[in-house]
């Protein structure tokens, strides 16, 4: 389709203004308007979706957990409780025993 020029846009509407007279082309106009500007808003938002569903496809995989390449059997069981040890947090140092008090006055005083 080719554009249009003066002379034919000029009898495109004449001829609507005889088929619909002057006070319904006012009316005709907004009406297709507003049907031109929805077909243009759903469009977009068609392209915008299938742009996000392409872009989502084209993200890289990650890579799986270490777990689950290693083969059955290839983690030993210390090298198991090395890792557990790993993953618990370690535990506060007890506090140093302070020493009695009659220990540290020395051997017991015999009265005489």
């Amino acid at each position: 389709m080719g554009s249009l020029g003066i002379s034919e846009i000029a009898f495109i509407f004449v001829l609507a203004l005889l088929i619909f007279g002057p006070k319904r082309l006012p009316e005709l106009g907004r009406t297709v308007g507003k049907g031109l500007a929805e077909f243009r808003k759903a469009s977009t938002e068609l392209k915008r979706t299938i742009n996000a569903e392409l872009a989502l496809d084209e993200l890289p995989k990650l890579p799986t957990p270490l777990t689950r390449r290693v083969p059955a059997g290839t983690i030993t069981a210390p090298l198991m409780a090395a890792i557990s040890a790993l993953d618990e947090p370690e535990a506060a140092p007890a506090p140093a025993e302070p020493p009695a008090d009659s220990a540290a006055a020395g051997p017991p005083a015999t009265v005489s």
